[in-house]
């Protein structure tokens, strides 16, 4: 072979061997949907972050994930926001350990309701949380 000749090893004589991924994603079907709704709920456990990431991922892809994944995030940003702040205030000398407390409320009060309504939208009903601040809308 020449030293100027293009290399052909792969057979695609000169064409990229390594494709995109589409632009679209496929939608996802009825128990896709359901499971991805139901871990945004169980996520809270973790706080925010779990439905955060579930509903920038798949909002577009399935409707019923978008619509409890929001909800999700809508009720586990602020309280996990608040159980961010008391473990930082846990180092305060003495009152720390009220903080710690009050860190342990928020997490087991937010596992709960959390895990309620990830049982719930797994049987495929939405769920409302009552006291949610609907900042995203």
């Amino acid at each position: 072979m020449a030293d100027n000749a293009p290399d052909d090893r792969d057979g695609t004589s000169g064409q990229s061997q390594y494709h995109g991924v589409p632009a679209n994603a496929l939608p996802l079907t009825a128990s896709e949907d359901r499971q991805w709704a139901t871990l945004a709920h169980f996520g809270g456990i973790l706080g925010c972050v779990p439905s955060l990431l579930i509903y920038l991922i798949f909002r577009e892809r399935g409707p019923f994930t978008a619509q409890e994944s929001k909800e999700a995030l809508n009720f586990t940003l602020p309280p996990t926001i608040a159980a961010v702040l008391a473990n930082i205030l846990v180092l305060l000398p003495v009152v720390g350990n009220l903080f710690a407390v009050l860190a342990t409320a928020i997490w087991v009060a937010v596992t709960c309701f959390s895990v309620s309504a990830g049982i719930r939208v797994n049987h495929g009903q939405p769920h409302r949380y009552r006291f949610n601040l609907r900042w995203i809308k």
